[in-house]
This record gives C-alpha cells, sequence and structure tokens, in this order.
C-alpha cells in the first residue's frame, strides 16, 4: 500500500510539472506559490563540539558567515536557502554542497524551477520577507512564509538566460578589487534595477 502511495504521488507531481510546463507555454510564464514548484526542508541541528575550524562542507545556522566545517553534508550543490533564525530572512546560495542545520531552511526545487533562479526570485522580495520575521529576543521567520510566497515563473530556458545575465552583473559588483567604493555603489543600484526588471513578467498576449 505504501509503494502504491508513492506511485500516486509521483503521478500527481508528474502532472502538476506537466500542466505547469503546459501554462508556461501558453503565457509565457506563471505565478506560483513557492510550495508547488519547491520542497521547502528545515536542517538538521549540529552542536559546536561536532564542528572544526576548517573542512570540506560549510555549516550553516543563523547566519551566512559559517557556523564552522562537519565531516558530511545534507544538502547537494546549487541548492538557495534562508536563515531561519538569528539573521533570519536573509537569502543565501551555494554552488557547493553544505550542511543546513537547524535554525536553516533549503529549498528541494522541481525540474521547471532552477534553484539559482529562485534564489534571485527571493532577493526580489527581501523587503517583504524582512517585514515577515518576527522581532524577539531571536528574531524568526516561518517556514509558511516561503511556501506560500507567490513568484513569477518562466520556462527553464527563460530562466537560465536570466540567471546569466544577473551573474555577470552580480559578479561584476561583488568584484571589489576593481573600482571606487562610489563606483561599486552604483552598480548594485544598476544590478538591483535590472534584476527587477527581468524578474517582472508582462502577460503574453494569445
Amino acid at each position: 500500500q505504501t509503494d502504491r502511495q508513492t506511485d500516486r504521488q509521483t503521478d500527481r507531481q508528474t502532472d502538476r510539472q506537466n500542466i505547469i510546463r503546459l501554462l508556461q507555454y501558453v503565457y509565457g510564464y506563471v505565478v506560483l506559490p513557492i510550495e508547488m514548484v519547491a520542497e521547502i526542508k528545515r536542517g538538521v541541528r549540529v552542536v559546536r563540539g561536532q564542528l572544526s575550524p576548517e573542512g570540506a562542507y560549510p555549516v550553516y545556522q543563523n547566519s551566512m558567515t559559517p557556523l564552522g566545517y562537519f565531516e558530511e553534508s545534507n544538502c547537494q550543490a546549487d541548492t538557495t536557502f534562508v536563515i531561519a533564525a538569528g539573521a533570519a530572512g536573509e537569502v543565501g546560495y551555494s554552488k557547493t554542497e553544505f550542511w543546513a542545520s537547524d535554525d536553516c531552511y533549503y529549498f528541494d526545487c522541481t525540474e521547471t524551477l532552477q534553484s539559482r533562479y529562485l534564489y534571485y526570485a527571493l532577493c526580489c522580495q527581501e523587503k517583504y520577507i524582512a517585514s515577515q520575521v518576527r522581532k524577539a529576543s531571536v528574531p524568526r521567520i516561518s517556514r509558511t512564509v516561503f511556501e506560500k510566497m507567490e513568484i513569477a515563473i518562466p520556462p527553464r530556458e527563460e530562466q537560465e538566460r536570466i540567471v546569466t545575465i544577473l551573474d555577470r552583473f552580480y559578479n561584476l559588483c561583488n568584484d571589489l578589487s576593481s573600482g571606487l567604493p562610489a563606483e561599486i555603489e552604483a552598480r548594485k543600484k544598476q544590478y538591483e534595477y535590472y534584476r527587477d526588471k527581468l524578474l517582472t513578467f508582462k502577460e503574453k498576449v494569445i
């Protein structure tokens, strides 16, 4: 019975992804809550005693600075994640494998959503995300905020084109070895302008 349930669940997921692709083809993009195109998972707690100051896999817990390094990873390379407590709401992306601790959410994307595209889409909504952080002794943000958050999702090929353009801007803006501070600030504003433009879509006329 468990195998049958798993098969039915897989069939429903496949049907959903096929419908999404059809809507993308017809309309050029589709606006969906993230929970329909990615599974949001919470990391697993590790204690400082298990960590070392250097190693293969950085551990992200309550900030974008690794808590330390662990001998195992629980997230694959090319994964977008969000800090859930402490520096709550900060959005990160890792090109390499890492360990997500319990104060970190990470996104397991379906084939219709590229992880790096999701990273940029979340960065576009950083003001909204910040407004959803519960201010307490330790600031926190709920997983539901991201599950229900809607983003515009074009076809995969268009996502890859947008990511390529934004990566160039991102690398240029973060190359602190070239340019004066004022020039770097101007580059960052230009990057944010084009990021928002590229992630805003007009409905296709049919």
